[in-house]
Formats: C-alpha cells, structure tokens, sequence
C-alpha cells in the first residue's frame, strides 16, 4: 500500500518543497526508471526511508499496440541479445536493466533539475495548496466537457477525461534522442509505404514477407499504383515510447492508420499550464502551436486544387469514444469537421452537402479507420464513409491524412524488420531502437523465442476482422506450463497470426493521488505518444510534446476505462521557446469571407432539431405542470376542462393510447402521466424530449458554447436523476413530479436564452430558430383548436388554462383586466404582433426566418415563406364571426391552416436543405 505523505502538509512544505518531495515521495519500483530522480532504482529492493512502509508492488506494463494499450507482464525478462533471429529480422538491442547505479538506501537520492525546479515554483501555498489545484483541475475538466467515451452509445453517460495534476517532464538531452529517432522513423515508414503501393522492391528482395504487407487486411490493393499529393503518404504519425532502465527511449509501437491525441494533448496543456504557471515559465517549456500551425500549412501546399484549399476533419460521429477530441481540433485547426454523410462523390471529385449546394473539398484529415472509408470498394455495410473516396483518391482530386492503406504498419511483427528496412530506405543505422520483436512467421525467429514465451507477451500479428482470426495480448508470466505448452503449439501450427515481443520495465513519473484520503504523491508507470507531422511535401517535425498515458494504481494495464489517466508532456529547450500562435493579425476582410465556416446539411439538419426539440421539451413541461396542477385544484369538476386537458396529453404523447380519460379516472390519468415523464424510450415523454436534444446537440458540439452544452447535459441528467429515484421509491409523488418539471423548465429557460442571444446568426442558428417556431406554431394552433372543439375556452377555468399554456397570463390580465371573452382571447394568442407567443407572431417569424435561410433580400419572402399564412390578412371581426352551433368556422379553418402549414413546411426544409433533392442540389465554387 502507497505511502500517504501526510507530512507534505506540514509547516516545512511551505519552505522547502523541492527537498520534502526528494524526502517523502516514494521511489520507483526496484528495476524501473524514477523519471523524479533521473535514475534506475536499484533491482534489490531499497530499505524504506523515514519508517515509511514499502510500496506494494505494481506490475511491470507493456503497450498491448493492437488495443492501443499497455498490457502487464509482471516478473519477466527480456531474451538476451545473443538470441538468434531469422536473417530478415533485425538483431535488436535488448534494453539493459540499469544504466546508472543509483546511491546507496542509506542516502536519500537527490531529484533532477527539472524537478527541484518545478517544484520549488509551485507557488504561493506549495505542497499546501495542491489539493485545491486538483479539485481544480478536476473541475476545470468537467466543465469543460473533455470527454473519452471508450463504449460511448446513443444513451450512456459521458465519462470525463482523466488528467494527473503533474506533467511529464523532458529534459532537452532526452528530446533530442526521440526527435531525431522519430523523425528518421517516420521518414522509413513513408518509403515503406510509397514501395510497397509502388514497385514494391521491398517485396522482391525480401526485406520484407509478403504475408505482412499482402496479407494484412490494411492492404488496400486498390491503391496500388497511386501517387499521393507530394509524393506524401504519412502526414500524422504517432509512436509509443517508454523509457527503460538504461534511461534511454525505446519505441513499443507504431500508429499511422488514424492516430488520437493531438487534440487531448492541446487540453491537457492549457489545463496544467493554468495549475503551475510559474513552473511553466521557469521550465522553458515549448510551446506546441507552431507545429499546428506548420502542419495546416503543409497540408494546405500540397492539395491539388483550391485556392485557398478546403479541408475537412472526417469523424465517425458523436458517439466515438473520441469524439471530443475531433470537434476540439476541428476548432482549434479551423477546419470543418464533417461525417461521412456529409460529403459526396461527383465526378471523382470530393464535395460537401452544405445549405448552399456542393463546396468542394480539396483536403481530408480522417479519423476514421480506413475499412469504414468506401463502402463501394472496402466494407460495404459501412454507414461511416463516403461512396467513391478511393475513386477520388486515385484521381488525385482529394489528400488525404493520412493515405489510406497505412494499416499494416501498425503490425507489432514490422518492429523486427524495420533496421533492415532503413538501412535499405534511407542508408541510416536507426537512432531510436525498438523492442526486441520476433515474427514467428519465420522459423528461425520461432525457434529462437518459444523458449523465451514465458518472459515475453504474445501479440496478434494483424487485427481482428473479416476473414481474419484475432486475439488479446497475452502474457507469457501469467499462463501456467500447460498453458504456455498450448500457445506454444498454436504458435506452431499458426506462426503467421502471432508476433512476439520481449518485456521493458517502463520508468515511472510522480503523479499526485487523492484516492486514499489525503493527497500524496505517487509512481505511476508512464508510456509517452509523440506525433510526428508532416509541414510539407517529404517534410515532417516532431511536435515538442506528447500524450503521456499512466498505469492506474492497482490496474496492470495503462488504458482510460481501466483506471488509467493521461499526463501533459514538458519538453523543455535550451534556446529560446517557440511563441507563434495560430492568430492572423494581418487576414484581410476579403480571405476571412473566403474562410467563412459552411455548415453542412447534417449539421444544419441536427440544428433544426435542436430547436425542435428544445421547444417540445418546453411544451411537454408546460403542459404536465399545467394538467397536474389543474387535476389537484377546485376546476377539476369541469367536464370541458378535463376533455381538453387529456386530448392535449394524447395528441403530445404524455400519456399512451387507451389510457382512462381524466373525466372517467382523474387519479389514474395523473398518475400514468407522472409515471411517463421520466420515460426516455416513448417519444413525447420529457426525458425523451431531453435526451433527444442532448443527442442533437453532441452531433454539432462545435458549433455550442461549453456554458449551453454543460446546460443541455445537466438537464437531462438531474431530471432523469430525479425520475430514478422516485420510481425507486414506487411512485411520482405529486410534489417531486412539479419539482422536476419547474428545475426542467428553468433549465430549458438558461437553454434557450443561450440559443437566443449567445449564438451567431448564420443559416445554422436560422434553423435551429425556424425548428422551434415550427414546432410553437404546430402545438399552440392544436391546444387552441382542441379548446374550442371542446368548449374549454367558454368556462372560466378552462379560459385561464389557455391564457397559461399560452404563457401570456400577465400581459393578459394587465391588458383585459376581469374581460373573459373569445374577441380577448383571440386578439392576444392569434392577432397580437407583440407576442411572442402568439399565432400572428410567430408565423410572420417563419416567414422571415425562411426567406433569409433562402438568402434573398431582406423584406423579400420566398416561395416556401408563402406556404405559411399571411397574418397580415388575419382580422380581428372576420375570426370572430360565429357560426351555427356557436362556433367560429373562420377561426377553425385558420388553426387548422396553421397546424397543416407548419409541418408541411418541416417536410419541405428537409427535402431541400438536408437530403439535396430539389434545385438547390448544384455544385458552387468549383
């Protein structure tokens, strides 16, 4: 068990912070890197300092490159360097166990410079005021909303991203080592690819097995032959370093395909930069937007065609478990991030649906696997790609970052051939090794590590997918001699499928752990992703930072949904640091016109929605509080009331068909409406509305505030909270039900105002303002037909139910005063251009709304605006003129108009603006 360190908080800490943390922190596991003391700790276990008891022990990890995990490999050894391997495969050097020998137990090992300095700039408060800077930081992340949903759905709850309050730090000498080493790296990966879709030499001297090029399931041989924009394949690159006892960095694996981090890394900065900003500047830490900065430019250069270029950010959607990260770096890049139902394919070119027609899109940087691009070509029950991409690709009409195609280089079994390959490559002896790697596809490497399996962890040598058998890593010290005996002879049988790769302690870094009551600091085993970015055509940089990923305190893999957390990276430099910023100063009115941000049809289309359903959420509310409050109060005798009451509730699903009515049963109508307002399956319900627009909002998250988007969340979760807890207790009490819906409506108030005055009026908000008009004019025209229909209206009761649902009961009685009549209620909800409730008021919104979504001249309507009535024709003697029977046929006829009107309209949005399948389907700009 750790240590908790309570003595951080004496007087002491105050004054000497630096020396305390050299005192009290417990030292790295025997065998592993301390990162704190820039030295091994020795492999016999230390005798505790202080009466201190000893750590307990945590597993040894090693990064599972498959899962894009660390996986534990407890107690083992790497194969020594006088194992043989195939000839093909690289002779790797094995890491040593200890480079420096640490000082003897009886002195306590000073810390790095870098550590002495960062902590004795902790600040006003020092080691006192670390608990308030986690609670902060914790705080300052959710608030945020920096999500990492690892089985993110459609209904699950958002998991916040896990940061530890201390940074990785970096020394200068340590970074010139990985820049150099990756950068060689990335350049042989690129040569790699360029052959193997080119003449593929590699193959035919036999560098390199077919069976991990061809038979890998990333081998897009329909690219074959093609030649990327800038004769460039690799533009983002990543690479996971762990460093070893020798306190040199070795590479565990490689990622190409579709590599996460850049925009986890880029708020992992700002929130620890924020938390030590002294430390921050006295470190001289690199600043990362320079390399942003020279990737977007990169990019923009080497597209084919576009002047400026338009480049898109392709996502999976919402509901990726890195979603986050793609609106977040869409943001910062100023990109547009898109789904694949937002681009199509016209003539080999590539283009965006937008409300404008088709834009062009010269660029693409995809987050996307690369199977789930084409359904055409590659899988077709992909709903995530676009039909004809690789047909575009091979036109040379799009770049795409990274080419598709770079799967295979993600295979563990490449690691062993990769010296051989630059040597061939680029004439170069690699800077930065990597694990020793066997790919038992090859005899002599099989024979050489089967009597090593027990000290070694056993990978798949290609993911799992269609047509090819997969499974977990597994490690070799965790199987019995039975079971080591059947992977040994699977392996036999099946040497292609398995990789073997031998076995690093990884240092471990100082992180500040609350788990255990009082913070305290703790080792925690680290391994670092740095991303190499390509800034023009056979050009990269290394990004002067990283994603560093932490082992959880009891857990044996370092992975996000297994306890583990993430590090900010601090790459300090000896010369001057890098401030460029992605700021332009000096843009001229005419290229910020260019670069104004389209909205696609999707994104339009979820806005639309938005307001839709932000409004039924409002009416649903409005109208349960009304029929609870009414159902309990003396009206409840009234036989029209309680008939219009409950035809409201059928008519917006409140209550389900074949319920008793409120006049036959007031108790059981109630009490099934009160069950119903927590239910998120049946549409019509309050919590369904609510999640509804939570699900619309996460599908265009980049374009909300983080203050409406922490709303919209919050909402949902305390009324489905708040639902959850009465249904435990058996029953919607009364009381709670108006509780949650009054907390619901103040809610969907804050959401509202936030949609009214805080967001840009482009055709996106338009939409999202239409949506809800549309649904305020659909459901107030069918409360006051059903009113009429039902004679509520001509009780006094029922009167002043209206009036409420109507929200107009203050501007009513201040303007009518004791007047109870139809001429009142009509000039107020139908002809009154001041309200904003009213039918007049929000028909002639639409009217102007759609017209300005058309992009005509202001105060022209379109033709979709004159679907709507015209309240200019609407009087005040012709509405109120009774028929037979004492109703009033002109005013029907109009209520019904408007109801029909505005779904029709609904209809036709849809068709013209979000499935491009009228006129306006035409391409523009290209």
């Amino acid at each position: 068990m750790e240590p908790l360190n309570e003595s951080l908080f004496d007087a002491q800490a105050l004054e000497y912070p630096a020396a305390l943390a050299s005192a009290l922190a417990p030292a790295a596991l025997p065998g592993h890197f301390d990162e704190l003391r820039g030295q091994a700790t020795p492999a016999a276990p230390a005798r505790p300092s202080m009466g201190m008891p000893p750590m307990a022990p945590m597993a040894p990890l090693l990064y599972d490159a498959a899962a894009e995990r660390p996986a534990a490999v407890p107690g083992t050894q790497a194969p020594s360097q006088s194992q043989s391997q195939s000839q093909s495969q690289s002779q790797t050097q094995t890491p040593a166990s200890a480079a420096q020998q640490p000082q003897s137990s009886s002195e306590t090992p000073s810390l790095t410079p870098a550590w002495n300095a960062f902590f004795d700039q902790l600040g006003q408060g020092g080691f006192g005021d670390l608990p308030r800077r986690a609670v902060s930081l914790e705080r300052q992340i959710r608030d945020n909303g920096v999500t990492y949903n690892v089985y993110a759905d459609a209904n699950g709850p958002q998991r916040p991203w896990s940061l530890d309050l201390f940074p990785l730090i970096v020394s200068p000498e340590s970074w010139s080592q990985i820049e150099a080493g990756v950068l060689q790296r990335v350049r042989v990966l690129d040569r790699v690819m360029a052959d193997v879709y080119g003449p593929q030499q590699l193959l035919a001297e036999g560098l390199l097995p077919a069976a991990l090029v061809r038979g890998h399931p990333g081998y897009l041989r329909a690219l074959h032959g093609v030649k990327p924009p800038g004769d460039t394949w690799l533009h983002i690159a990543a690479f996971d370093l762990a460093r070893g006892p020798d306190g040199n960095w070795w590479v565990v694996s490689q990622r190409t395909q579709a590599p996460s981090g850049l925009g986890y890394l880029l708020e992992n900065r700002l929130a620890i930069a924020r938390q030590f900003p002294q430390a921050f500047e006295a470190l001289h830490v690199q600043r990362l937007a320079a390399t942003y900065s020279a990737m977007m430019d990169g990019l923009q250069h080497m597209c084919p065609a576009g002047v400026p270029p338009h480049i898109a950010l392709l996502t999976p959607g919402p509901y990726n478990e890195t979603y986050f990260e793609h609106a977040y770096l869409a943001r910062y890049l100023g990109v547009t991030l898109v789904e694949g139902s937002d681009l199509t394919v016209r003539d080999q070119r590539l283009y965006l649906k937008t409300l404008q027609g088709l834009r062009p899109v010269h660029g693409l940087i995809k987050r996307l696997d690369d199977q789930f691009l084409d359904p055409l070509e590659l899988r077709p029950d992909s709903t995530l790609g676009v039909p004809g991409l690789l047909q575009a690709i091979r036109a040379g009409n799009v770049l795409v970052a990274n080419m598709p195609g770079s799967a295979f280089l993600e295979s563990p079994a490449l690691l062993g051939f990769l010296p051989g390959l630059a040597r061939r490559l680029i004439g170069e002896k690699l800077k930065l090794p990597a694990l020793p790697t066997w790919w038992c596809g090859e005899r002599a490497a099989l024979e050489a590590v089967l009597p090593q399996l027990g000290d070694c962890a056993i990978k798949p040598t290609y993911p799992g997918s269609d047509g090819q058998t997969s499974f977990d890593a597994v490690l070799g010290s965790q199987l019995s001699r039975r079971q080591l005996d059947e992977w040994a002879g699977r392996i036999v049988r099946e040497g292609e499928a398995h990789t073997i790769q031998s076995y690093l302690p990884l240092s471990q870094m100082p992180t500040w752990a609350n788990d255990m009551g009082p913070g305290h600091i703790a080792p925690r085993a680290v391994l670092l992703r740095v991303f190499a970015v390509s800034d023009g055509a056979q050009s990269w940089r290394v990004l002067p930072g990283g994603l560093a990923r932490l082992a959880g305190r009891d857990a044996q893999i370092a992975s996000m949904q297994r306890g583990g957390s993430s590090a900010d990276v601090w790459v300090q430099t000896h010369g001057e640091v890098d401030r460029t910023t992605l700021l332009q100063p000096h843009a001229t009115p005419a290229s910020l016109a260019r670069h104004r941000a389209p909205v696609t049809s999707r994104a339009a289309e979820n806005m639309f929605w938005l307001g839709r359903y932000t409004e039924r959420a409002e009416n649903a509310v409005r109208l349960a509080r009304l029929t609870i409050n009414l159902l309990g109060s003396e009206d409840q005798s009234s036989r029209p009331l309680l008939d219009w009451l409950h035809r409201m509730a059928l008519r917006n699903a409140l209550v389900p068909a074949g319920v008793p009515s409120a006049p036959q049963s007031r108790r059981v109508f109630e009490r099934v409406l009160i069950a119903e307002l927590g239910d998120v399956e049946r549409g019509g319900s309050v919590g369904f509305s609510l999640r509804c627009i939570r699900q619309a909002a996460a599908a265009v998250r980049e374009r909300l505030s983080q203050d409406n988007w922490n709303q919209i969340v919050r909402a949902e979760a305390e009324f489905l909270r708040r639902a959850a807890e009465q249904a435990g207790e058996g029953s919607f009490a009364t009381g709670a039900a108006l509780r949650a819906l009054e907390s619901a409506s103040t809610a969907l108030a804050a959401m509202t105002g936030a949609q009214t005055d805080r967001m840009t009026r482009d055709d996106a908000w338009r939409l999202l303002s239409i949506g809800r008009h549309i649904e305020r004019l659909g459901f107030l025209a069918s409360a006051l037909e059903a009113g009429f229909e039902d004679g509520a209206v001509h009780e006094v009761s029922g009167f002043e139910a209206m009036v409420a649902l109507f929200d107009s009961t203050i501007t009513f009685h201040a303007r009518y005063q004791q007047r109870r009549d139809v001429a009142t209620l009509v000039d107020l909800l139908v002809l009154d251009a001041e309200n904003p409730r009213s039918l007049a008021w929000v028909t002639q919104t639409l009217r102007g709304r759609i017209a300005r979504l058309a992009g005509s001249a202001p105060g022209k309507l379109t033709a979709l605006s004159y679907e709507l009535p015209d309240p200019a024709t609407w009087t005040l003697e012709h509405l109120c003129a009774a028929g037979a029977d004492a109703n009033y046929p002109a005013l029907a006829e109009l209520l019904a108009s408007c109801e029909t009107a505005a779904y029709h309209v609904s209809d036709a949005i849809g068709t013209r603006y979000f499935t491009l399948t009228s006129e306006s389907l035409r391409s523009v700009g290209a």
